[in-house]
């Protein structure tokens, strides 16, 4: 697998980049926000540090999703869990806050591309319409009364998932399993941030509902 580190710090990329290499991956390092969004096109993985000289991480984080689908793992010393629900709405896969072992990096690799492994089921390459909500899971677009709506991956994944059985009520279990990957470590609030912006963004709060407790249920022809 070909990584790219993205880290102003020449210790700690030194040492990520040695133990990788030890596990028999290929990578390549950059102090360079620009860099980064110009080489995340050629590899499987980034590594991404926030603190870099020439861009805010969050922009370069924006920046590579626009353009590609690799997973993302931000490595970050910023604790605020603002800051980290921000960059999974930005398109981050996964964040891990300094300083973390290396077992626990190897770990959350590890789930981040089982995760963009996985292929779509035969059944969601279909475009599929429900009342005015309509998502074409071969174009990876959703729309609203023929007006389409730009979401993020996750989002994306979100409303996908609970389309796939409208009107039943999923599980915040089963939810962030299929979503965030049955190795997410990371709070389940962001799920709840997920929820409320995609009511924002479809512009329709009430095809959402939360039964407390339990989950949410998507149904746009209610």
């Amino acid at each position: 697998m070909k990584v790219l580190i993205v880290e102003d710090d020449p210790a700690i990329a030194a040492s990520l980049q040695e133990g990788l290499e030890r596990l028999g991956h290929a990578v390549e390092h950059t102090v360079s926000g620009v860099a980064a969004v110009d080489r995340a096109l050629e590899v499987d993985l980034v590594l991404l540090d926030l603190g870099l000289p020439d861009l805010d991480g969050k922009d370069v984080c924006r920046e590579i999703r626009k353009r590609s689908g690799v997973p993302i793992i931000v490595l970050t010393a910023r604790g605020d869990e603002i800051d980290r629900v921000l960059l999974l709405e930005l398109g981050a896969d996964d964040y891990l806050v300094k300083p973390f072992g290396f077992r626990e990096l190897v770990a959350r690799i590890g789930a981040v591309t089982r995760r963009a492994a996985q292929p779509l089921a035969p059944a969601a390459t279909a475009a599929q319409q429900i009342g005015l909500l309509r998502i074409d899971r071969d174009a990876h677009r959703v729309a609203v009364g023929g007006v389409e709506v730009e979401l993020t991956p996750k989002e994306y994944e979100l409303v996908a998932m609970l389309a796939e059985r409208p009107g039943a009520v999923r599980t915040r279990e089963d939810i962030i399993d299929q979503v965030w990957d049955t190795n997410w470590y990371g709070p389940t609030k962001t799920l709840d941030v997920h929820i409320s912006a995609l009511r924002r963004k479809l512009g329709h709060p009430d095809w959402i509902s939360t039964i407390r407790g339990v989950g949410y249920r998507l149904d746009p022809t209610a």
